[in-house]
Protein backbone atom coordinates (compact mmCIF):
# COMPACT_ATOMS: atom_id res chain seq x y z
CA UNK A 1 0.00 0.00 0.00
CA UNK A 2 2.91 2.29 0.79
CA UNK A 3 4.37 1.45 -2.54
CA UNK A 4 1.43 2.23 -4.55
CA UNK A 5 0.82 5.21 -2.76
CA UNK A 6 4.06 6.63 -3.58
CA UNK A 7 3.47 6.01 -7.24
CA UNK A 8 0.70 7.46 -7.35
CA UNK A 9 1.30 10.61 -5.86
CA UNK A 10 4.55 11.05 -7.75
CA UNK A 11 4.51 12.98 -11.21
CA UNK A 12 7.46 11.35 -12.13
CA UNK A 13 7.31 7.15 -11.36
CA UNK A 14 4.05 6.54 -13.82
CA UNK A 15 2.62 9.40 -15.25
CA UNK A 16 -0.98 8.86 -16.30
CA UNK A 17 -1.54 5.83 -14.70
CA UNK A 18 -3.18 4.84 -11.66
CA UNK A 19 -2.63 2.02 -9.74
CA UNK A 20 -5.10 0.01 -7.80
CA UNK A 21 -4.49 -3.02 -5.45
CA UNK A 22 -6.90 -6.07 -4.34
CA UNK A 23 -5.39 -7.62 -0.38
CA UNK A 24 -6.34 -10.76 -0.16
CA UNK A 25 -5.43 -12.49 3.81
CA UNK A 26 -3.80 -15.75 3.47
CA UNK A 27 -4.06 -16.38 7.39
CA UNK A 28 -0.60 -17.71 7.28
CA UNK A 29 -1.59 -20.73 5.30
CA UNK A 30 -0.49 -21.56 1.81
CA UNK A 31 -3.76 -23.08 0.73
CA UNK A 32 -5.32 -19.78 1.74
CA UNK A 33 -2.44 -17.92 -0.42
CA UNK A 34 -2.35 -20.07 -3.39
CA UNK A 35 -6.43 -19.98 -3.54
CA UNK A 36 -6.29 -16.22 -3.17
CA UNK A 37 -3.90 -15.85 -5.99
CA UNK A 38 -6.43 -17.81 -8.18
CA UNK A 39 -9.26 -15.69 -7.47
CA UNK A 40 -7.11 -12.33 -8.13
CA UNK A 41 -6.12 -14.17 -11.08
CA UNK A 42 -9.94 -14.74 -12.45
CA UNK A 43 -11.47 -11.72 -10.75
CA UNK A 44 -13.83 -13.92 -9.64
CA UNK A 45 -14.77 -14.93 -6.37
CA UNK A 46 -14.75 -18.66 -7.46
CA UNK A 47 -10.95 -19.10 -8.99
CA UNK A 48 -11.46 -19.98 -12.94
CA UNK A 49 -8.16 -21.02 -14.12
CA UNK A 50 -7.26 -19.82 -17.45
CA UNK A 51 -9.87 -17.49 -17.30
CA UNK A 52 -9.96 -13.15 -17.09
CA UNK A 53 -12.92 -11.84 -15.58
CA UNK A 54 -11.84 -8.64 -14.74
CA UNK A 55 -14.90 -6.21 -15.76
CA UNK A 56 -12.53 -2.94 -15.63
CA UNK A 57 -8.63 -2.53 -15.88
CA UNK A 58 -6.49 -6.38 -15.71
CA UNK A 59 -4.12 -7.14 -13.33
CA UNK A 60 -0.21 -6.19 -13.87
CA UNK A 61 1.16 -8.22 -11.55
CA UNK A 62 0.57 -10.06 -7.68
CA UNK A 63 3.27 -9.19 -4.75
CA UNK A 64 3.12 -11.86 -2.73
CA UNK A 65 3.84 -12.43 0.85
CA UNK A 66 6.70 -10.89 3.08
CA UNK A 67 7.24 -14.22 4.36
CA UNK A 68 9.04 -16.50 1.45
CA UNK A 69 7.68 -19.79 2.58
CA UNK A 70 4.21 -18.38 1.46
CA UNK A 71 5.31 -16.59 -1.80
CA UNK A 72 7.31 -19.86 -3.35
CA UNK A 73 4.29 -21.72 -4.09
CA UNK A 74 2.60 -18.12 -5.45
CA UNK A 75 5.05 -17.55 -7.61
CA UNK A 76 5.10 -21.30 -8.92
CA UNK A 77 1.60 -20.80 -9.89
CA UNK A 78 2.29 -17.74 -11.67
CA UNK A 79 4.75 -18.98 -13.64
CA UNK A 80 2.75 -21.48 -14.98
CA UNK A 81 0.14 -18.96 -15.90
CA UNK A 82 2.79 -16.52 -17.33
CA UNK A 83 1.87 -13.69 -14.09
CA UNK A 84 4.70 -11.86 -13.53
CA UNK A 85 6.50 -12.58 -10.07
CA UNK A 86 6.82 -8.84 -8.29
CA UNK A 87 9.14 -10.33 -5.95
CA UNK A 88 11.84 -10.65 -8.25
CA UNK A 89 11.52 -6.86 -8.97
CA UNK A 90 11.31 -6.09 -5.45
CA UNK A 91 14.97 -7.85 -4.67
CA UNK A 92 16.46 -4.98 -6.86
CA UNK A 93 13.98 -2.13 -5.28
CA UNK A 94 15.60 -0.02 -2.45
CA UNK A 95 14.36 3.36 -1.69
CA UNK A 96 14.46 5.89 1.26
CA UNK A 97 11.20 6.20 3.39
CA UNK A 98 9.76 9.19 4.63
CA UNK A 99 11.66 9.23 7.54
CA UNK A 100 14.49 8.87 5.94
CA UNK A 101 15.73 5.00 6.16
CA UNK A 102 16.70 3.23 3.62
CA UNK A 103 14.46 0.39 2.47
CA UNK A 104 15.32 -2.65 0.38
CA UNK A 105 15.04 -6.63 -0.11
CA UNK A 106 16.67 -9.69 0.49
CA UNK A 107 17.54 -12.54 -1.54
CA UNK A 108 14.12 -14.04 -0.26
CA UNK A 109 12.27 -10.91 -1.38
CA UNK A 110 11.92 -10.31 2.66
CA UNK A 111 12.24 -7.16 3.95
CA UNK A 112 15.29 -7.78 6.31
CA UNK A 113 14.00 -7.08 9.87
CA UNK A 114 16.83 -4.72 12.02
CA UNK A 115 15.89 -3.61 15.63
CA UNK A 116 16.63 -1.62 18.10
CA UNK A 117 18.26 -1.93 21.85
CA UNK A 118 16.36 0.20 23.98
CA UNK A 119 17.76 0.32 27.61
CA UNK A 120 14.93 1.36 30.24
CA UNK A 121 16.30 3.71 32.15
CA UNK A 122 14.81 5.17 35.56
CA UNK A 123 15.78 8.29 37.18
CA UNK A 124 14.02 10.11 40.03
CA UNK A 125 10.01 9.96 38.55
CA UNK A 126 11.71 9.99 34.75
CA UNK A 127 11.50 6.57 32.67
CA UNK A 128 13.17 6.64 29.19
CA UNK A 129 13.79 4.40 27.10
CA UNK A 130 17.31 4.93 25.32
CA UNK A 131 18.43 3.58 21.86
CA UNK A 132 21.52 2.07 23.01
CA UNK A 133 22.28 -0.63 19.94
CA UNK A 134 20.71 -2.19 17.41
CA UNK A 135 20.71 -5.75 15.97
CA UNK A 136 20.97 -5.96 11.52
CA UNK A 137 20.88 -10.09 11.14
CA UNK A 138 21.78 -8.96 7.61
CA UNK A 139 25.17 -7.12 8.13
CA UNK A 140 27.66 -7.98 5.68
CA UNK A 141 31.31 -7.47 6.75
CA UNK A 142 30.55 -6.51 10.02
CA UNK A 143 28.64 -7.41 13.83
CA UNK A 144 25.06 -8.32 13.64
CA UNK A 145 24.86 -6.54 17.12
CA UNK A 146 26.63 -3.20 17.62
CA UNK A 147 26.25 -1.88 21.20
CA UNK A 148 27.66 1.60 23.01
CA UNK A 149 28.22 0.16 26.35
CA UNK A 150 28.79 3.69 27.74
CA UNK A 151 24.97 4.70 26.77
CA UNK A 152 23.88 2.24 28.97
CA UNK A 153 22.45 2.70 33.01
CA UNK A 154 22.97 -0.07 35.00
CA UNK A 155 20.87 -0.96 38.32
CA UNK A 156 22.14 -2.09 41.54
CA UNK A 157 22.58 -5.76 41.11
CA UNK A 158 24.64 -5.63 37.86
CA UNK A 159 27.77 -3.93 37.13
CA UNK A 160 28.17 -5.39 33.64
CA UNK A 161 26.39 -7.40 30.94
CA UNK A 162 24.48 -10.58 32.43
CA UNK A 163 25.23 -13.70 31.25
CA UNK A 164 22.44 -15.13 28.89
CA UNK A 165 22.68 -18.49 29.90
CA UNK A 166 21.16 -19.83 33.29
CA UNK A 167 24.04 -22.41 33.68
CA UNK A 168 27.82 -21.51 34.58
CA UNK A 169 30.51 -23.07 31.88
CA UNK A 170 31.15 -26.52 32.40
CA UNK A 171 35.19 -26.55 33.04
CA UNK A 172 37.23 -29.23 31.65
CA UNK A 173 36.62 -32.44 32.84
CA UNK A 174 33.01 -32.59 32.73
CA UNK A 175 30.57 -32.77 30.61
CA UNK A 176 27.08 -30.96 29.78
CA UNK A 177 23.91 -32.74 30.36
CA UNK A 178 20.78 -30.58 29.48
CA UNK A 179 17.76 -30.30 31.59
CA UNK A 180 14.44 -31.86 31.03
CA UNK A 181 11.71 -29.35 29.85
CA UNK A 182 14.25 -26.29 30.18
CA UNK A 183 15.95 -24.02 27.29
CA UNK A 184 18.99 -25.91 25.97
CA UNK A 185 21.04 -23.09 27.61
CA UNK A 186 19.94 -24.28 31.20
CA UNK A 187 21.84 -27.59 31.82
CA UNK A 188 24.01 -29.45 34.39
CA UNK A 189 27.75 -30.48 34.52
CA UNK A 190 28.65 -33.90 35.49
CA UNK A 191 31.84 -35.45 36.14
CA UNK A 192 33.42 -37.95 33.31
CA UNK A 193 33.32 -41.25 34.22
CA UNK A 194 36.73 -43.01 35.19
CA UNK A 195 38.72 -43.35 32.13
CA UNK A 196 37.09 -40.52 30.32
CA UNK A 197 38.34 -37.10 29.68
CA UNK A 198 36.68 -33.65 28.02
CA UNK A 199 39.88 -31.37 27.87
CA UNK A 200 37.49 -27.78 27.01
CA UNK A 201 35.06 -26.12 28.32
CA UNK A 202 31.26 -26.57 28.17
CA UNK A 203 32.23 -30.43 26.45
CA UNK A 204 28.84 -32.18 25.24
CA UNK A 205 30.50 -35.57 25.60
CA UNK A 206 33.60 -37.12 27.18
CA UNK A 207 36.37 -39.08 25.11
CA UNK A 208 37.05 -42.54 26.25
CA UNK A 209 41.13 -42.96 26.77
CA UNK A 210 43.25 -45.36 25.15
CA UNK A 211 43.59 -48.95 26.35
CA UNK A 212 47.23 -47.27 27.20
CA UNK A 213 46.39 -44.72 28.79
CA UNK A 214 44.29 -43.34 31.86
CA UNK A 215 42.32 -40.24 32.61
CA UNK A 216 44.27 -38.02 35.05
CA UNK A 217 42.92 -37.20 38.42
CA UNK A 218 41.09 -33.78 36.89
CA UNK A 219 39.96 -35.94 34.41
CA UNK A 220 41.08 -33.32 31.94
CA UNK A 221 43.58 -35.32 29.95
CA UNK A 222 44.71 -39.04 28.96
CA UNK A 223 48.25 -40.05 30.47
CA UNK A 224 50.02 -42.83 29.86
CA UNK A 225 49.75 -45.64 32.18
CA UNK A 226 52.19 -47.07 34.04
CA UNK A 227 53.91 -50.75 33.26
CA UNK A 228 53.93 -52.52 36.34
CA UNK A 229 55.91 -55.66 36.93
CA UNK A 230 58.18 -57.59 39.80
CA UNK A 231 61.87 -55.40 39.21
CA UNK A 232 64.82 -55.64 40.76
CA UNK A 233 65.18 -52.24 41.46
CA UNK A 234 62.07 -51.87 44.03
CA UNK A 235 62.02 -52.89 47.82
CA UNK A 236 60.13 -55.66 47.09
CA UNK A 237 62.49 -57.46 44.40
CA UNK A 238 65.59 -56.90 46.13
CA UNK A 239 64.44 -58.15 49.53
CA UNK A 240 62.86 -61.45 47.68
CA UNK A 241 66.84 -61.31 46.13
CA UNK A 242 68.46 -60.72 49.02
CA UNK A 243 66.45 -64.22 50.69
CA UNK A 244 67.12 -66.07 47.41
CA UNK A 245 70.75 -65.70 47.98
CA UNK A 246 70.94 -66.44 51.81
CA UNK A 247 68.51 -69.47 51.49
CA UNK A 248 71.48 -70.54 48.53
CA UNK A 249 74.34 -70.45 49.99
CA UNK A 250 73.05 -71.59 53.27
CA UNK A 251 72.04 -74.77 51.55
CA UNK A 252 75.01 -75.01 49.25
CA UNK A 253 76.94 -74.88 52.68
CA UNK A 254 75.12 -77.63 53.82
CA UNK A 255 75.62 -79.71 51.01
CA UNK A 256 79.31 -79.22 51.21
CA UNK A 257 79.23 -80.37 55.27
CA UNK A 258 77.36 -83.36 54.30
CA UNK A 259 79.66 -84.58 51.28
CA UNK A 260 82.84 -83.44 53.63
CA UNK A 261 80.94 -85.78 56.37
CA UNK A 262 79.74 -88.53 54.47
CA UNK A 263 81.59 -91.11 55.75
CA UNK A 264 80.40 -90.30 59.44
CA UNK A 265 76.92 -92.75 61.08
CA UNK A 266 74.63 -90.01 60.36
CA UNK A 267 75.28 -89.39 57.04
CA UNK A 268 74.99 -92.98 56.06
CA UNK A 269 71.93 -93.82 57.97
CA UNK A 270 70.35 -91.52 56.30
CA UNK A 271 70.35 -91.74 52.86
CA UNK A 272 73.31 -89.82 51.44
CA UNK A 273 72.26 -90.24 47.75
CA UNK A 274 68.93 -88.84 48.92
CA UNK A 275 69.99 -86.25 50.99
CA UNK A 276 72.14 -85.35 47.99
CA UNK A 277 69.08 -85.32 45.52
CA UNK A 278 66.98 -83.22 47.92
CA UNK A 279 69.67 -80.70 48.60
CA UNK A 280 70.82 -80.08 45.17
CA UNK A 281 66.49 -79.61 44.13
CA UNK A 282 65.96 -77.02 47.28
CA UNK A 283 68.98 -75.13 45.59
CA UNK A 284 67.11 -75.27 42.13
CA UNK A 285 63.76 -74.47 44.32
CA UNK A 286 65.39 -71.06 45.54
CA UNK A 287 66.98 -70.19 42.76
CA UNK A 288 64.20 -70.56 40.47
CA UNK A 289 62.69 -67.68 42.13
CA UNK A 290 64.69 -65.30 40.52
CA UNK A 291 62.54 -66.48 36.75
CA UNK A 292 59.99 -64.61 38.88
CA UNK A 293 61.43 -61.43 39.03
CA UNK A 294 62.21 -59.31 36.57
CA UNK A 295 60.22 -58.09 33.24
CA UNK A 296 58.72 -60.93 32.18
CA UNK A 297 60.55 -62.28 29.06
CA UNK A 298 59.19 -65.51 26.63
CA UNK A 299 61.86 -67.55 27.98
CA UNK A 300 61.32 -66.82 31.69
CA UNK A 301 57.41 -67.40 31.21
CA UNK A 302 58.22 -70.97 30.05
CA UNK A 303 60.38 -71.72 32.56
CA UNK A 304 59.24 -70.08 35.70
CA UNK A 305 56.16 -72.53 36.71
CA UNK A 306 57.53 -75.40 34.52
CA UNK A 307 60.86 -75.32 35.80
CA UNK A 308 59.76 -74.93 39.47
CA UNK A 309 57.08 -77.45 39.19
CA UNK A 310 59.63 -80.34 38.56
CA UNK A 311 62.18 -79.55 40.97
CA UNK A 312 59.23 -79.43 43.77
CA UNK A 313 58.56 -82.79 42.82
CA UNK A 314 61.54 -83.86 42.64
CA UNK A 315 62.24 -82.23 46.28
CA UNK A 316 59.01 -83.59 47.98
CA UNK A 317 59.45 -86.86 45.84
CA UNK A 318 62.88 -87.40 47.69
CA UNK A 319 61.20 -87.18 51.19
CA UNK A 320 58.90 -89.44 50.13
CA UNK A 321 61.46 -91.88 49.21
CA UNK A 322 63.58 -90.86 52.29
CA UNK A 323 60.29 -91.64 54.75
CA UNK A 324 59.62 -94.93 52.76
CA UNK A 325 62.87 -95.84 53.70
CA UNK A 326 62.57 -95.11 56.90
CA UNK A 327 60.14 -97.62 57.15
CA UNK A 328 61.52 -100.48 55.30
CA UNK A 329 65.08 -99.96 57.82
CA UNK A 330 63.00 -100.54 60.90
CA UNK A 331 60.80 -103.51 59.66
CA UNK A 332 64.01 -104.86 58.07
CA UNK A 333 66.09 -105.46 61.31
CA UNK A 334 66.79 -109.24 61.51
CA UNK A 335 68.81 -111.12 59.25
CA UNK A 336 66.39 -113.21 57.58
CA UNK A 337 63.93 -110.15 56.95
CA UNK A 338 62.79 -110.38 53.49
CA UNK A 339 62.71 -106.82 53.57
CA UNK A 340 66.59 -106.53 53.28
CA UNK A 341 67.11 -106.75 49.92
CA UNK A 342 64.81 -103.64 49.30
CA UNK A 343 67.00 -101.12 51.24
CA UNK A 344 69.29 -100.56 48.43
CA UNK A 345 69.30 -97.57 46.41
CA UNK A 346 66.31 -99.14 43.79
CA UNK A 347 63.48 -97.74 45.38
CA UNK A 348 64.44 -94.30 46.14
CA UNK A 349 65.61 -93.84 42.46
CA UNK A 350 62.27 -95.30 41.37
CA UNK A 351 60.20 -93.38 43.51
CA UNK A 352 61.84 -90.02 42.25
CA UNK A 353 61.82 -90.84 39.01
CA UNK A 354 58.15 -91.67 38.88
CA UNK A 355 57.07 -88.96 40.81
CA UNK A 356 59.45 -86.35 38.83
CA UNK A 357 58.85 -88.41 34.96
CA UNK A 358 54.82 -87.98 35.95
CA UNK A 359 55.38 -84.16 36.77
CA UNK A 360 57.65 -83.22 33.79
CA UNK A 361 54.68 -85.16 31.34
CA UNK A 362 52.10 -82.99 32.88
CA UNK A 363 54.55 -79.80 32.40
CA UNK A 364 55.51 -81.24 28.60
CA UNK A 365 51.83 -81.52 27.75
CA UNK A 366 51.26 -77.79 29.39
CA UNK A 367 54.15 -76.26 27.08
CA UNK A 368 53.00 -78.35 23.95
CA UNK A 369 49.35 -77.61 24.27
CA UNK A 370 48.71 -74.00 26.02
CA UNK A 371 52.30 -72.40 26.44
CA UNK A 372 52.69 -70.03 28.97
CA UNK A 373 53.91 -65.93 27.10
CA UNK A 374 54.14 -62.26 28.10
CA UNK A 375 51.68 -60.20 28.17
CA UNK A 376 50.38 -56.47 28.58
CA UNK A 377 47.60 -56.70 31.28
CA UNK A 378 45.07 -53.84 30.28
CA UNK A 379 41.92 -54.83 32.34
CA UNK A 380 43.39 -56.14 35.44
CA UNK A 381 43.85 -52.56 37.21
CA UNK A 382 42.52 -48.72 35.61
CA UNK A 383 45.75 -46.71 36.05
CA UNK A 384 48.23 -49.57 35.50
CA UNK A 385 49.54 -51.66 32.63
CA UNK A 386 50.57 -55.18 33.84
CA UNK A 387 53.38 -56.77 32.17
CA UNK A 388 53.06 -60.49 33.55
CA UNK A 389 52.93 -63.77 32.46
CA UNK A 390 50.03 -65.32 30.90
CA UNK A 391 49.95 -68.44 31.83
CA UNK A 392 47.83 -70.52 29.34
CA UNK A 393 45.29 -72.46 29.94
CA UNK A 394 45.02 -72.35 33.87
CA UNK A 395 44.09 -76.04 34.39
CA UNK A 396 47.93 -77.11 33.51
CA UNK A 397 48.83 -74.72 36.10
CA UNK A 398 46.60 -75.89 38.90
CA UNK A 399 46.99 -80.15 38.04
CA UNK A 400 51.07 -78.66 38.40
CA UNK A 401 50.05 -77.67 42.14
CA UNK A 402 47.63 -80.34 42.98
CA UNK A 403 50.20 -83.35 42.46
CA UNK A 404 52.79 -81.59 44.41
CA UNK A 405 49.98 -81.00 46.83
CA UNK A 406 49.42 -85.17 46.53
CA UNK A 407 52.81 -85.87 46.82
CA UNK A 408 52.91 -83.68 50.20
CA UNK A 409 49.59 -85.26 51.45
CA UNK A 410 50.93 -88.65 50.82
CA UNK A 411 54.34 -88.28 52.59
CA UNK A 412 52.71 -86.70 55.37
CA UNK A 413 50.33 -89.22 56.43
CA UNK A 414 53.80 -91.88 55.76
CA UNK A 415 55.69 -89.76 57.73
CA UNK A 416 52.89 -89.51 60.81
CA UNK A 417 52.69 -93.25 60.75
CA UNK A 418 56.13 -93.84 61.33
CA UNK A 419 57.03 -90.92 63.64
CA UNK A 420 57.12 -93.31 66.26
CA UNK A 421 59.48 -96.07 65.57
CA UNK A 422 62.53 -96.37 67.62
CA UNK A 423 65.58 -95.36 66.33
CA UNK A 424 68.88 -92.61 66.81
CA UNK A 425 68.15 -91.39 63.55
CA UNK A 426 64.54 -91.65 62.77
CA UNK A 427 63.78 -89.27 60.05
CA UNK A 428 59.91 -89.77 60.23
CA UNK A 429 59.40 -87.18 62.92
CA UNK A 430 61.04 -84.42 60.96
CA UNK A 431 59.53 -85.53 57.53
CA UNK A 432 56.17 -85.66 59.79
CA UNK A 433 57.07 -81.52 60.66
CA UNK A 434 58.34 -80.66 57.29
CA UNK A 435 55.20 -81.96 55.15
CA UNK A 436 53.21 -80.00 57.68
CA UNK A 437 54.83 -77.00 57.44
CA UNK A 438 54.91 -77.22 53.59
CA UNK A 439 50.93 -77.83 53.40
CA UNK A 440 50.32 -74.72 55.77
CA UNK A 441 51.78 -73.17 53.52
CA UNK A 442 50.86 -73.49 50.08
CA UNK A 443 47.43 -73.82 51.74
CA UNK A 444 47.27 -70.12 52.58
CA UNK A 445 49.41 -69.73 49.12
CA UNK A 446 45.91 -70.39 47.58
CA UNK A 447 43.51 -67.49 48.81
CA UNK A 448 46.50 -65.00 49.04
CA UNK A 449 47.17 -66.23 45.39
CA UNK A 450 43.70 -65.38 44.34
CA UNK A 451 43.20 -62.14 46.29
CA UNK A 452 46.34 -60.24 45.09
CA UNK A 453 46.87 -58.66 41.68
CA UNK A 454 49.66 -57.55 39.59
CA UNK A 455 53.11 -57.46 41.13
CA UNK A 456 52.07 -59.03 44.27
CA UNK A 457 50.82 -62.06 42.90
CA UNK A 458 53.98 -62.90 41.74
CA UNK A 459 55.44 -61.55 45.08
CA UNK A 460 53.35 -64.19 47.01
CA UNK A 461 54.29 -67.34 45.04
CA UNK A 462 57.91 -66.44 45.55
CA UNK A 463 57.60 -66.19 49.27
CA UNK A 464 55.56 -69.62 49.07
CA UNK A 465 58.20 -71.02 47.19
CA UNK A 466 60.84 -69.60 49.57
CA UNK A 467 58.56 -70.39 52.86
CA UNK A 468 58.30 -73.61 52.15
CA UNK A 469 61.65 -74.65 50.08
CA UNK A 470 63.14 -73.18 53.34
CA UNK A 471 60.58 -75.16 55.57
CA UNK A 472 62.39 -78.67 54.22
CA UNK A 473 65.59 -77.69 55.08
CA UNK A 474 65.37 -76.50 58.17
CA UNK A 475 63.11 -79.18 59.41
CA UNK A 476 65.12 -81.76 57.61
CA UNK A 477 68.58 -80.98 57.89
CA UNK A 478 69.32 -78.35 60.56
CA UNK A 479 68.80 -80.86 63.26
CA UNK A 480 72.12 -82.79 61.72
CA UNK A 481 74.00 -79.95 61.02
CA UNK A 482 73.54 -79.50 64.81
CA UNK A 483 74.71 -83.16 66.02
CA UNK A 484 77.63 -82.47 63.19
CA UNK A 485 79.14 -79.14 64.26
CA UNK A 486 78.24 -79.12 67.81
CA UNK A 487 77.47 -83.04 69.49
CA UNK A 488 79.66 -84.86 67.21
CA UNK A 489 79.60 -87.57 70.36
CA UNK A 490 75.86 -88.41 69.19
CA UNK A 491 77.60 -88.98 65.30
CA UNK A 492 79.35 -91.97 66.68
CA UNK A 493 79.26 -95.93 65.40
CA UNK A 494 78.97 -97.05 68.66
CA UNK A 495 75.85 -95.22 69.63
CA UNK A 496 74.56 -96.50 66.14
CA UNK A 497 74.78 -100.48 67.21
CA UNK A 498 73.66 -99.95 70.65
CA UNK A 499 70.54 -98.37 69.20
CA UNK A 500 70.50 -101.39 66.79
CA UNK A 501 70.99 -103.74 69.48
CA UNK A 502 68.65 -102.49 71.26
CA UNK A 503 66.07 -102.84 69.10
CA UNK A 504 67.19 -106.72 68.51
CA UNK A 505 66.72 -107.61 72.06
CA UNK A 506 64.01 -105.13 73.11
Amino acid sequence: MFAINEVNQSPDLLPNITLGFSLVDSCMSEMRAVGGVMSLMSGNNNPLPGYDCHLQSAMAGIAGELVSALSLPVARVLGVLNYPQVLRYLKKVSFHTPSGEVLRFNADGDIPASYDIINVQVLQNNFNLVKVGKFDPEANGGDKITLNISSLLWNEKFSQVPSSACSIQCCPGYRKVPRQGEPVCCYDCLPCSVGEMANDTDSSECVKCPPDQWSSEKKDRCITKVIEFLSYEEPLGIILVVMVVICSVLTICILIMFTKHQETPIIKATNRELSYILLVSLILCFLCCLFFIGQPSKVTCLLRQTFFSVVFSISISSVLAKTIMVILAFKATTLNSPLRKWLGPTIPRYVVGVCSGLQIIICSVWLNNSPPFPALNYQLENHKIIFECNEGHKLFFYMTLGFMGLLAMICFCVAFLAKNLPGTYNEAKLITFSMLVFCCVWLSFIPAYLSTSGKYTVAVQVFAILASSAGLLSCIFLPKCYIILLRSERNSRELLANNKRNRMFG
